[in-house]
């Protein structure tokens, strides 16, 4: 969700103030991306080229993962998580694909505290 400032105030953003479920699985997905991203072309690509991206992709999937480890740890009381879902949730991020697996294992969850949680439009 798009956040709408008022005419003549400063922008804040796009995503202030976003639901945080959507962010939650809008990182769960890049997360997971960002793994393949590092496993496919920083390892296997630096085997066969020149070209190392090692390096930057695997900054950009520990910053992902990071804050995937707090978002998992900040929304499970919102969703109602007890220990064995959220310790899923963290083994996920573990697992190359596993993300995908369990975006797709708690999408009706997700999706359904997503629309639960989104806040009125502005007038």
């Amino acid at each position: 969700m798009v956040a709408r400032d008022a005419p003549g105030t400063p922008s804040r953003g796009r995503f202030v103030n976003a639901n945080p479920v959507f962010l939650y699985r809008m990182l769960t997905l890049a997360e997971g991306w960002s793994f393949v991203l590092l496993l496919v072309f920083g390892s296997l690509l630096s085997r066969v080229s020149d070209l190392d991206l090692v390096m930057p992709l695997g900054s950009l999937h520990g910053a992902l993962f990071g804050l995937l480890v707090l978002a998992t740890l900040v929304i499970r009381g919102r969703l109602g998580w007890g220990f064995g879902t959220t310790l899923i949730a963290l083994a996920a991020a573990v697992v190359p694909l596993a993300p995908f697996l369990f975006h797709r294992y708690k999408r009706d969850e997700l999706l359904a505290a997503e629309r639960a949680g989104r806040p009125a439009p502005a007038e």
